[in-house]
């Protein structure tokens, strides 16, 4: 467990990064062309003889005059989503800034632990909830912000909160937060792009008999495979979506955990910070967020799909691995509350 600032895992992180950066242009571009072939088949738009083929090659032919336009639309949204993540996180989340004099225990708390360390004080903000979380965020040194909510501030002990901090710290120093604001990004993409295919879904099921181009020897058979296709080409979009979620590691949590005990030495805070935060950490946001707290208490469909690992679990390893102490009294849970829409699309 004292593994904090594991090479291997920021290089994982950052190699990982790379590969969302690359290979988006082309998932990107398979998504206009399965939009092409949706539209194609439910308006009989053909070309050439084969009542078949000539769906597929109109998509294409589409594709080769539309590329260029998919790919500065998706720069754009990058260059939006890059410049204006932080206020949009904030405008879902209602956090707010702070500074020294507004909030100076725990201004002191995080700046102990950069001076500990030589790291660049990140942004402090906070969410006015009574429950229990926190998450930072941040792309590159300069950027990064650790935002808590009021309800971890007021339930929380000074050791405990110093260790919460040092576990977002730790995020921060191994690259984890910069692999998840890209992701956030990348799968908001994929998610402005299925509305798109939804939306044309339900425009050729209304009107697709009337627009209907192709000539009468084509019997419809072509058409449904033009649109099978394109939503088999959709489909594997959203589960590579779903498998970028797999690939934020729920190791990170372990990782980030065992940093914070390297860095406050006390392994009985870490632990009694999350039994704490256990049960009682839901806040309103979206999910893509949630992603990037302490503790997520949402899980997918399935534990099999959670973004985090179990705080019990969490807590098991610390008094194995680090030495502490499991507490047997806990504060009492709060009443969940509602998640708001996701930013991202």
């Amino acid at each position: 467990m004292g593994a904090y600032g594991l090479q291997t895992h920021i290089w994982n992180n950052n190699w990982k990064t790379v590969l969302l950066m690359a290979g988006f242009p082309v998932l990107l571009l398979l998504l206009t062309y399965a939009l092409f072939l949706l539209f194609a088949g439910f308006s009989g738009i053909s070309v050439g003889p084969d009542p078949v083929a000539g769906y597929f090659i109109w998509a294409g032919q589409m594709l080769a005059q539309a590329w260029p336009f998919a790919i500065a639309g998706a720069i754009l949204w990058f260059g939006i989503a890059y410049a204006f993540y932080q206020t949009i996180i904030d405008a879902a989340t209602g956090a707010k800034k702070v500074e020294r004099k507004q909030e100076p225990k725990l201004y002191n708390l995080l700046e102990n632990l950069c001076i500990s360390r030589g790291v660049t004080m990140p942004a402090l903000r906070i969410m006015e909830t009574d429950g229990l979380n926190a998450f930072a965020t941040g792309v590159h040194k300069g950027q990064y912000s650790i935002t808590v909510t009021r309800g971890l501030m007021n339930t929380l002990s000074d050791e405990e909160l110093e260790a919460v901090l040092a576990h977002e710290l730790t995020h921060i120093r191994n690259a984890d937060v910069r692999l998840l604001i890209i992701a956030v990004i990348f799968v908001g993409i994929f998610s402005f792009v299925g509305e798109l295919a939804f939306r044309s879904l339900r425009f050729g099921a209304a009107g697709g008999s009337s627009s209907r181009r192709s000539s009468s020897r084509d019997s419809g058979g072509g058409a449904i495979v033009a649109i099978l296709v394109a939503l088999v080409i959709i489909a594997i979009a959203y589960a590579l979506a779903i498998v970028i979620r797999f690939a934020l590691s729920r190791r990170r949590e372990y990782l980030a955990d065992a940093g914070a005990v390297e860095l406050t030495k006390n392994p009985d805070a870490m632990i009694s910070a999350l039994q704490k935060i256990s049960g009682n950490a839901h806040v309103a946001a979206p999910s893509e967020v949630r992603e990037m707290f302490i503790e997520n208490p949402h899980a997918d469909f399935t534990s099999i799909f959670a973004t985090h690992p179990p705080i019990a679990k969490r807590i098991e390893a610390l008094a194995k691995f680090a030495g502490g102490r499991i507490a047997q009294t806990v504060a009492p849970p709060r009443a969940p509350a509602t998640a708001k829409p996701g930013p991202w699309g």
